[in-house]
């Protein structure tokens, strides 16, 4: 009697997206009903799309998703490393140990002051950027285009960043009257001695916040909606917050809420661009309001 084959259990395929006519169709008229659309409905169509992807797990006899598992244990990695090594602190450990240079003697001066947001820069593009971009194309074997880069439909969207950002900025010039606001802001502190120190340091800032978006936004959300649904949202929030503890209070607690906005709108528009472009938006804009109040804003290259 021939030995009959035993069937290889397959991977049930990737939840789909809500269709851009279907998705049209569910979204109300007004701003009420556009919120609702955006909100709500981005919320329900995750979480039927996880219901599903996890029943057709269940239905082809396969264990728990392990990407999420993985992801969330090399995001956490990731965190760790930035908090120890990532910061001043390890620059200064790193300094003492491995550079000779006349420019280490004083941790204050131009030089030595520009290496550390070289260095603070560049274990968050390694980290939040290079890092998971080789985990997606080696282990996951997935497009990065999937995990938030698509500039499909960019420009429809446009508008809702755009609204978002007006509400913002009005509060960015309310509290750039703080003392505590314009001592952290700019983080570089040589960035109003002329505008080209400015440009250099809003360049690199605004390198980590794509990184910063793709990490959080992007690859977190995609990879953790397939099970979690809109849950994922809620699950990147919370270390995106922690990720602010040491910055002023009201920057912290808006970072709850950006979290869940931008997260939302990235679910709902499979893309991080527009919300990218709202937080450098918004990051650079503080620094200006800071060095304008302070009387520090340079005028000469």
């Amino acid at each position: 009697m021939a030995k009959q084959r035993k069937k290889k259990r397959r991977a049930p395929p990737e939840p789909e997206p809500v269709s851009k006519g279907a998705a049209e169709k569910a979204r109300g008229s007004g701003f009420g009903g556009y919120l609702r659309w955006v909100t709500l409905g981005t919320w329900k169509a995750a979480d039927a799309r996880a219901l599903a992807y996890r029943q057709q797990r269940a239905d082809a006899g396969l264990g728990p998703d392990w990407r999420p598992m993985v992801t969330l244990m090399l995001g956490a990695l990731v965190l760790t490393a930035l908090h120890y090594a990532g910061k001043g602190q390890g620059f200064d450990a790193y300094v003492q140990a491995f550079v000779d240079a006349d420019w280490t003697a004083d941790p204050r001066s131009p030089i030595y002051q520009a290496n550390e947001k070289l260095w603070w820069t560049c274990w968050r593009i390694g980290g939040y950027l290079v890092l998971p971009a080789l985990f997606i194309k080696l282990v996951l074997k997935e497009k990065l285009r999937d995990h938030g880069l698509t500039t499909e439909g960019f420009r429809s969207h446009l508008a809702i960043y755009g609204a978002c950002l007006m509400v913002v900025l009005p509060l960015v010039a309310l509290v750039s009257y703080e003392p505590t606001f314009q001592n952290k802001y700019p983080m570089y502190a040589f960035a109003g001695r002329s505008l080209s120190d400015l440009l250099w340091w809003e360049s690199l800032y605004a390198l980590q916040f794509f990184s910063l978006e793709f990490f959080f936004r992007g690859h977190w959300l995609h990879v953790l909606e397939r099970t979690m649904g809109s849950q994922a949202i809620w699950a990147m929030m919370v270390p995106y917050c922690l990720i602010h503890f040491g910055k002023p209070w009201p920057e912290t607690v808006g970072a709850i809420v950006a979290g869940l906005a931008l997260g939302t709108l990235a679910l709902r528009y499979r893309s991080i661009w527009a919300g990218f472009l709202v937080h450098v938006s918004v990051a650079v804009s503080m620094d200006v309001a800071s060095l304008i109040q302070r009387g520090e804003f340079p005028t000469e290259w």
